[in-house]
């Protein structure tokens, strides 16, 4: 007789935050195994989405077959004095058996702040009976600090109200995100730009030369622009994601583009990354059509932006994308800058498939060096389920 594993279970939360969903645990809930970065932390997340899945579906996990579902956050009470909790995100890949720990997930970040109020991590003293709670979030991934501003009702964190967030079918209560310091700079102060320039050339295999903004605010990015690669920018998911040849391309520009930033040194090296570099194409304000039918009209935004995230057109943009958005519009002479009609931005509305979204940073040339001191923008986050999750013991 065969035996076979008993299944375990682990505490858990699953939460929506922004226009993503993840799976959301205490660091001190994990296996003992999976409570250190390594193998069994990874085998046990896969297991948990219910990747890697041939079928691309995920059936057999939590995760809900697009990049935008395939998500996992770990959290704990801060280690740093000035912070409330440490939060580590990972993208879990959906057909293949590896986790993307290299970069943050901005909508995600919305639901930190959330569940770090729900779970103790912040001093009660600090929480208002009613308002709001600012709660200081380490994100381990990329080392940098977010604020995000949490309405409180009655002492507890307020999940419904009335802000609505294109790409979100339902209104619920606002939470203002302030990414600080977001652009990994470097010593030289340059690498927020890794080229040293606002715009390259970009040779890409198969396409030629391509121009592109380059920068590392909120994550890696790489911009083009939509008339360059023969799109409108006004295109929706099914326009893009059924064409290989055409995810295929993008794929050749994220790879020449991680090249040049730096982030890969072979071309092979990009299976393994596949969260960073993002990359996204822009184009002058047109009216469309959103993914829901709505009409958005080219009077009530200044550019527009798709961009994908693990191969695929995302159905909205991602939240760390919007900070490099929001960072590239206010600095003068980048391809997203001169989509928006060039000059000086300090905040901008911009289209992606679902709707409209505005974002803002704040932008500064020191010893002609650009460097941003803080991006922002607005999310909203909903506890889904909690409870526990359960795996096969012998998975991880």
């Amino acid at each position: 007789m065969t035996t076979t594993a008993s299944q375990i279970r682990v505490p858990a939360t699953y939460m929506r935050g922004g226009t993503s969903k993840g799976t959301f645990f205490r660091l001190q809930d994990l296996p003992a195994s999976c409570q250190q970065a390594g193998e069994a932390r990874d085998r046990f997340m896969l297991r948990v989405v219910g990747s890697p899945d041939p079928y691309g579906k995920q059936i057999d996990g939590m995760g809900g077959a697009t990049s935008s579902t395939s998500k996992c956050v770990i959290l704990a009470k801060s280690a740093r004095a000035d912070h409330d909790v440490d939060y580590l995100f990972g993208q879990v890949s959906i057909d293949a058996a590896f986790v993307d720990w290299s970069g943050n997930c901005g909508n995600l970040s919305a639901a930190v702040g959330a569940f770090a109020l729900h779970a103790g991590f912040v001093d009660s003293a600090r929480i208002p009976q009613d308002g709001t709670c600012i709660v200081r979030i380490w994100q381990a991934n990329i080392g940098k600090t977010i604020i995000a501003h949490v309405p409180v009702s009655g002492g507890l964190v307020q999940e419904t109200g009335g802000f609505e967030l294109d790409g979100v079918t339902f209104p619920a209560a606002e939470i203002v995100l302030e990414f600080m310091d977001p652009a990994d700079e470097g010593e030289d102060g340059g690498a927020m730009f890794p080229t040293g320039n606002i715009v390259d050339d970009l040779d890409v295999p198969g396409l030629g030369t391509l121009k592109a903004t380059m920068i590392n605010s909120g994550i890696p990015a790489i911009f083009v622009n939509a008339a360059g690669i023969g799109l409108k920018g006004t295109e929706l998911q099914d326009d893009i994601n059924g064409d290989a040849e055409r995810l295929a391309q993008f794929e050749a520009i994220r790879v020449a583009g991680a090249l040049r930033m730096g982030l890969i040194k072979t071309p092979g090296e990009a299976a393994r990354r596949q969260h960073t570099p993002k990359i996204a194409f822009v184009a002058p304000a047109a009216d469309y059509s959103a993914s829901s039918g709505k009409p958005i009209h080219a009077s009530d935004f200044d550019l527009l932006v798709r961009a994908l995230s693990m191969g695929k057109l995302h159905h909205a943009m991602m939240g760390t994308a919007s900070v490099a958005i929001a960072t590239a519009a206010a600095i003068p002479g980048t391809l997203v800058n001169l989509a928006a009609g060039g000059g000086v931005h300090e905040a901008v509305r911009f289209g992606h498939p679902s709707g409209t979204l505005r974002v803002g940073a704040q932008t500064e040339r020191v010893n002609g060096q650009w460097s941003v001191t803080k991006a922002l923008m607005s999310r909203s986050a909903r506890i889904l389920m909690e409870g526990f999750v359960r795996v096969p013991g012998d998975s991880f």
